[in-house]
């Protein structure tokens, strides 16, 4: 393996943008979910324990699909594994409106959850392989490739379905586009998915510092998971906002993140990873808490938008500390921190679905709050000691 891994070639310009394009692909793909879900949980008749539930089958897909991906890639490549994915994303999209039980959404999710896990990890073991041969810093211009895609997802859904277009229509169309873009990618996804690391284990424990930021990166995915999966839910209960447009939410959220993961690389040069976690954590708290108690609903969208400008660059700044610390090989500890924080934008979810058929929606972007400053206090000490 090692021998073949030497013949391996350098990626270049084509990789980097087929990479782009598949962070695009995967955001895009992820997001046009988000104004879907009010359509699903009125569609089969769920309650909000209930749609906690469904989503967690979204999540349990994804968690089942995430470990087996590095093992598929490492014996296939990234392409035939970003491949069969997109495809399977694709595939999903045009099942949602037809459903009409909880059993057939979540099996329907569980698909489409495993689909998105396999190419969150993918594109992630091609960007990290990319970025090491080009000798730049690319990795926050590749995840703000992904809340492009967020953008445009959400809100292209969100506009198309306010414009009155079918809602099957809807999902036939962004099935189309996520097809182009992986065939406009292709030629660029690595054929293998292993360069330097041929006689690696397949599965290690994670331990020491490297736990402790699979842990933040959790509660920081949890966080964009609550945004993706609630944020819509939110705005038509608390703030009157019609079903086609609640997406809009999600939307301002993923603009800020954008603009924030566009500039991240300046940003951390400037300030250090150590201010960017503790300015970015309080400032995402402070986005929930705005969220939650606006008076009006455009301080809501507000609120949103402060959440994406705050949690923009701090997994960025974890993923360095994960490559600076020394108790397991780099390669092993970026795996078990996306593994594990990956975990939270797919579980997370599940959660706050729970908490808002307990006591209410508020109550659960609220625990976010807290969780967020936690990670602003405990994510700063850690990236610094990284």
């Amino acid at each position: 393996m090692s021998v073949a891994s030497a013949k391996l070639g350098v990626s270049g310009r084509r990789e980097q943008l087929a990479t782009r394009l598949t962070f695009l692909l995967a955001g895009l793909g992820m997001a046009a979910w988000a104004p879907l879900v009010p359509y699903a949980k009125q569609q089969v008749g769920a309650d909000n324990a209930t749609l906690g539930l469904l989503l967690l089958s979204l999540g349990l897909g994804s968690i089942i699909a995430m470990p087996a991906t590095g093992i598929l890639a490492n014996r296939y490549g990234c392409r035939v594994v970003i491949v069969v994915a997109t495809i399977g994303m694709a595939l999903m999209m045009p099942v949602f409106p037809i459903v009409d039980t909880p059993i057939q959404l979540a099996v329907a999710l569980a698909i489409f959850g495993a689909s998105v896990g396999t190419v969150d990890v993918a594109v992630n073991i091609q960007a990290v392989m990319v970025e090491k041969d080009s000798g730049q810093s690319l990795m926050s211009g590749f995840h703000g490739m992904f809340s492009l895609g967020g953008i445009l997802g959400a809100g292209g859904v969100s506009l198309a379905l306010g414009a009155g277009v079918p809602l099957g229509s809807v999902v036939w169309a962004i099935s189309a586009v996520l097809i182009l873009l992986l065939v406009l990618s292709y030629n660029g996804l690595l054929t293998y998915g292993n360069k330097e690391t041929g006689q690696a284990p397949m599965f290690v424990v994670p331990k020491g510092i490297v736990i402790v930021l699979g842990v933040l990166c959790f509660l920081v995915f949890m966080g964009e998971g609550a945004i993706l999966d609630w944020s819509a839910i939110f705005l038509v209960t608390n703030h009157g906002y019609e079903q086609a447009s609640a997406g809009i939410g999600y939307a301002s959220f993923a603009v800020m993140m954008t603009i924030g993961r566009l500039l991240g690389d300046r940003v951390v040069a400037r300030l250090g990873g150590t201010r960017v976690v503790l300015i970015g954590g309080l400032l995402a708290a402070t986005g929930y808490a705005v969220a939650v108690w606006a008076s009006q609903p455009l301080l809501a969208l507000v609120g949103f938008a402060l959440v994406g400008a705050g949690l923009s660059n701090i997994v960025p700044v974890f993923f360095t500390a994960a490559g600076r610390q020394t108790i397991m090989p780099t390669s092993l500890a970026v795996a078990a921190v996306t593994t594990l924080g990956y975990a939270g934008i797919l579980l997370g979810p599940a959660m706050i679905g729970f908490i808002a058929q307990a006591w209410s929606l508020n109550v659960g972007l609220l625990l976010l709050a807290i969780f967020m400053i936690f990670v602003a206090l405990v994510g700063s000490l850690v990236s610094r000691a990284g």
